[in-house]
C-alpha cells in the first residue's frame, strides 16, 4: 500500500501521508512519495490546489524513529536534506496554493510540513508540538524559518525550547495557523476551502506566492519593484482579462488558471 494516497478531482490534488498505524510517521518511502506526488501535482494545468492531510487520527507524527536509530553523521544529513528539505522547497516553489488540513496531532517535522504550506487548518482535536527538544535535537523543516514569523521570536523558542503541545484554538489564537473547525465539519470545510481555491485565477495566486517568499527576503523598495513587475505578468494573463470581463457584464468569472 503506497504511504501516499493520491486523488484528483475538482481541480484539487489530495494527497493523503497513509501510515496511519504510526500516525503518519515520516519514513524515506514516504518522504519520496510525497515529492513525487508534489511534481505530479506541480507539472498537471489541471490541479490547481493541493490539499494535504493525513490517514486515520493523525497529520504527521514526525520522523520514524526506528529508521533514525544510531545513524551517522551522513546518514542524518542525508536524511535531512533529501526526506524534508527537498519536501520543504516543493512546497514553496510550487506556484499553487497548497493547503494543509491537519486532522490530529503534528509532531516535529510533521508539524513544520503543515507550517510550510500556504494556508493551515485543522481541526478541534489536533495539536502541534515542536518535539525536537525532547530527543535533543533541533527544529528542522523549515521550522526555525518559518514559526518565528508566525507566532514571533519569543514564543517561537519557548515553543521549540520547551516542547510544550498547541491545541488548535490556540494555534489559531496566536496566529500559527488560518483556522480550525469542528471535527464532524472539518473534512467538508477544509475541502471547500480547497475547491474554491482551484476555481480561482491560479495563476495569480501562484504569483501571489511568489511575491510572499520574497518578503521575507526584501527591503520594501525591492519588495515594490518585485511587485511591479509581477502585477505585469498577472495583467497579461487570461484570468485577468476573464475577471475583468466578467466585471463588466455583471456575471460570475470562469477561471481557467492561464
Amino acid at each position: 500500500m503506497s504511504t501516499v494516497l493520491v486523488h484528483k478531482e475538482n481541480g484539487v490534488g489530495y494527497l493523503t501521508l497513509n501510515r496511519p498505524e504510526t500516525y503518519n510517521s515520516y519514513n524515506r518511502d514516504m518522504a519520496l512519495c510525497m515529492q513525487a506526488a508534489l511534481d505530479d501535482c506541480a507539472a498537471d494545468p489541471a490541479v490547481r490546489c493541493i490539499y494535504i492531510t493525513g490517514a486515520g487520527k493523525g497529520f504527521c507524527s514526525g520522523q520514524d524513529l526506528s529508521e533514525a536509530m544510531s545513524p551517522s553523521p551522513e546518514d542524518f544529513e542525508r536524511m535531512v536534506r533529501e526526506h524534508y528539505n527537498a519536501t520543504i522547497l516543493r512546497i514553496r516553489n510550487m506556484e499553487k496554493p497548497v493547503i494543509a488540513a491537519v486532522n490530529g496531532v503534528a509532531a516535529g517535522a510533521g508539524a513544520n510540513l503543515a507550517l510550510a504550506c500556504d494556508i493551515v487548518v485543522a481541526n478541534n482535536s489536533a495539536s502541534f508540538i515542536q518535539a525536537f527538544s525532547k530527543i535533543g535535537l533541533i527544529p528542522d523543516s523549515g521550522g526555525t524559518f518559518f514559526l518565528p514569523r508566525l507566532v514571533g521570536l519569543q514564543r517561537a523558542a519557548a515553543l521549540m525550547m520547551a516542547a510544550e503541545k498547541v491545541g488548535a484554538a490556540d494555534a489559531v489564537a496566536m496566529g500559527m495557523i488560518y483556522k480550525s473547525y469542528a471535527d464532524d465539519v472539518f473534512e467538508a470545510e477544509s475541502k471547500k476551502m480547497a475547491i474554491t481555491l482551484a476555481q480561482m485565477p491560479t495563476k495569480g495566486i501562484g504569483l501571489t506566492k511568489r511575491l510572499l517568499n520574497g518578503t521575507y527576503n526584501n527591503s520594501l523598495e525591492e519588495q515594490l519593484d518585485f511587485e511591479k513587475t509581477v502585477q505585469m505578468e498577472a495583467g497579461a494573463s487570461d484570468d485577468f482579462r476573464e475577471g475583468v470581463q466578467a466585471f463588466m457584464e455583471k456575471r460570475k468569472p470562469v477561471f481557467t488558471g492561464k
